[in-house]
């Protein structure tokens, strides 16, 4: 018998933990997980390298996924700017719909799968949280990897990318309706993902026998 599908769509603002909650709730049920971010990213990196935003997302290569680049914070300021461009969106859009209605279950984290990419995702969350807060957590994790911008700098490029994400024109980040909106401003992570499991298996999400 074919394992049924079933979609986790987490939606929410950079930093706010979503990455880490989708990562354990797909760990939790046994689903695959995408990180649609990443598809931004590494067409974000090729642009960087001189690439046509466009031309580069339509010929996105899965290895793409693996640059050890995507990570950093130049990278993601990148993303962010070709997030806006309607053309790229659409021509990612094809691969994460399939991703989401993969057999056996899939958890997709980005800032448009519960409007945009695939509405119908049985489990709908929005994870966010302050941004203050994430600009702190950011900027923890940038001091870790040796990054000497101060929390001031990082706060204020939360705040550009908030702007930019929550103003464009495709697919704004905003909470779907009906969406669990969880705030992990004060939550640990054991906390948000106890919130999360608890959400999804409310829904009908079970763990892969």
């Amino acid at each position: 018998m074919t394992p049924r599908a079933f979609t986790v769509a987490i939606d929410g603002p950079a930093a706010a933990g979503k990455g880490t909650i989708a990562r354990a709730v797909a760990g939790h049920f046994g689903f695959a997980h995408l990180d649609t971010g990443l598809l931004y990213r590494a067409v974000g990196a090729l642009t960087l390298d001189g690439a046509d935003p466009i031309e580069a997302a339509r010929a996105l290569d899965p290895r793409a996924l693996e640059d050890g680049r995507l990570r950093t914070a130049e990278v993601a300021q990148a993303a962010s700017r070709v997030a806006v461009i309607p053309e790229v969106r659409a021509a990612l859009l094809d691969f994460q719909r399939s991703f989401a209605r993969r057999p056996g279950g899939a958890v997709l984290d980005g800032r448009d799968i519960c409007t945009v990419i695939y509405p119908g995702a049985e489990a709908q969350l929005f994870v966010t949280a302050s941004a203050e807060v994430r600009a702190e957590r950011r900027w923890k994790e940038l001091r870790d990897k040796g990054d000497d911008r101060t929390l001031a700098e990082v706060l204020a490029d939360v705040r550009a990318r908030d702007a930019r994400d929550s103003e464009r024109e495709a697919a704004p980040l905003r909470p779907a309706d009906g969406a669990m909106l969880l705030d992990t401003s004060k939550m640990s992570i054991d906390e948000a993902v106890a919130a999360a499991i608890a959400h999804v298996a409310a829904k009908g999400g079970a763990p892969r026998a």
